[in-house]
């Protein structure tokens, strides 16, 4: 049986959180959908408020702490990815941008992501389109077609209710056909590894 790692980024900023909610039931979700592909699932979850000083540094000296590499090395060296963020002023929240502009360019080329977001109103859910999604398109990441937005109605006592429930399960299924498609992951780019040899790059050709 194969083992898949799935990251889970989830930017709330309070605690607890809403965002963290939706975070854990998108993976939960997933985890399933792999599960009945045959799979197994290393769930690794990243909580951005415990390393914000982290990032925060890293912005301005450009050097990450070694606790903010391996969370940086988990996100790119996973099978796939869920983002998850609150919706701050009709966009995604400022230390959920700042965690992915450390990523390396290309870190997350060709792997699977699935976005997500909550907000005070149903309104703000287009964030999700003009916002979240071009940020990955960007990274060159392949954004699931389902994306997922929930509003405080959307929670019943602290579960999703119908309609919540089955856009994560839409977005979970696409998620984990992605992710069973591929290869499994190596784990994260060796950002000094060579990509030609050195008569290549001296132009050299055999005789």
């Amino acid at each position: 049986m194969t083992t898949r790692t799935l990251a889970i980024v989830s930017a709330g900023l309070s605690q607890p959180s809403a965002t963290r909610l939706l975070a854990d039931q998108l993976a939960a979700a997933t985890r399933d959908e792999l599960a009945g592909r045959g799979e197994t699932v290393d769930l690794r979850h990243v909580v951005l408020r415990e390393h914000a000083h982290e990032v925060t540094n890293n912005l301005i000296t450009g050097f990450p702490a070694e606790s903010l590499r391996a969370v940086l090395d988990t996100v790119t060296g996973a099978d796939g990815l869920i983002a998850v963020t609150p919706i701050f002023n009709a966009s995604y929240n400022g230390l959920f941008k700042s965690f992915f502009d450390l990523v390396e360019a290309d870190a997350l080329t060709d792997r699977p992501v699935l976005i997500a977001a909550t907000g005070g109103t149903a309104r703000h859910s287009l964030a999700l389109e003009h916002a979240v999604r071009p940020l990955f398109a960007y990274l060159h990441a392949v954004v699931v077609p389902t994306s997922v937005f929930a509003a405080p109605e959307d929670w019943a006592s602290g579960e999703a209710d119908a309609g919540l429930r089955s856009r994560i399960d839409r977005a979970a299924a696409e998620l984990a056909e992605q992710v069973h498609r591929r290869p499994v992951s190596t784990g994260p780019a060796d950002p000094f590894a060579l990509t030609t040899n050195f008569e290549e790059l001296l132009g050299r050709r055999e005789p």
